[in-house]
């Protein structure tokens, strides 16, 4: 029996993605692997709907268990309130409930000080931040109900660390930390954990231009303890851990998953 064996899980940015040299290629379909290893049902959104119907026919195909993909445009936000309670019912008129919420999607946009456009800023902050608070809050509801959930937010080093060319998405996620620690408060006498993971510098595509950056990709990995950049699969332990029955008294945490970086 796997440690999630009968929980339903709401990942985020969950379609499939697989490198050329089968590798997973992002965050969240690692996720979505992991916990279908783990033998939860899933609830997968994202963008792209080849990709969430990949998903569903790989994992339940290896796991045995039922994945239910929706499309969904989750930074859609407060002008669309309708994307996000859309996700949660189909959800529950599935499942029957929501054990996990994993608030995965994100997305960065780079430009120097001067020439960064007000589209990039509200881009990042609706997705990285707004879809975020919005899924919690419509899942928290469903959660105290039953006096019971995992909600794990999906950080960054950007979480403790200044980015002086990715303004608002070093912002979203040094207020993605303040909306776990809020929501960890308010929800711990119901019995739901909340917590979120800051995952180090990972072989992604969203990491692309830095890994092709001669200069900062080797000064990034020369500050990494560890000494090399981390593959998703790497952070799936943690994650597991945050959702299953031995975090139980842990909430409020902000887990770096970084090789160490932030260590110097």
């Amino acid at each position: 029996m796997g440690f999630l064996t009968g929980k339903t899980a709401i990942i985020t940015g969950a379609g499939r993605a697989v490198l050329s040299d089968g590798r997973c290629g992002s965050i969240g379909y690692g996720i979505a692997t992991a916990y279908a290893k783990e033998g939860a049902n899933l609830v997968i959104t994202g963008r792209n709907v080849q990709k969430l119907t990949d998903a569903k026919e790989e994992l339940e195909r290896l796991y045995g268990i039922k994945v239910l993909p929706v499309q969904a445009d989750v930074s859609a936000g407060a002008d669309n309130k309708a994307v996000v309670d859309n996700v949660v019912k189909q959800a529950i008129d599935t499942f029957g409930r929501i054990d996990v919420l994993i608030n995965n999607a994100g997305m960065q946009r780079r430009h120097e000080l001067v020439e960064f456009p007000d589209e990039d800023w509200k881009a990042v902050i609706e997705l990285n931040l707004n879809a975020l608070y919005y899924l919690s809050h419509e899942v928290a509801k469903i959660m105290i109900e039953q006096k019971s959930g995992k909600i794990v937010n999906i950080g960054s080093m950007q979480s403790y660390r200044a980015g002086k060319f990715i303004f608002p998405y070093a912002a979203s996620k040094h207020a993605v930390m303040g909306l776990t620690r809020a929501y960890a408060d308010a929800l711990a006498p119901y019995n739901v954990q909340v917590n979120g993971l800051a995952p180090g510098y990972i072989n992604t595509p969203m990491t692309k231009a830095l890994q092709e950056d001669p200069v900062r990709s080797v000064e990034i990995r020369e500050h990494i303890p560890a000494g090399h950049w981390g593959e998703p699969k790497e952070l799936m332990g943690a994650m597991v851990f945050l959702c299953s029955k031995a975090s139980d008294y842990v909430t409020g945490v902000m887990l770096p998953v970084d090789g160490g970086y932030l260590l110097r």
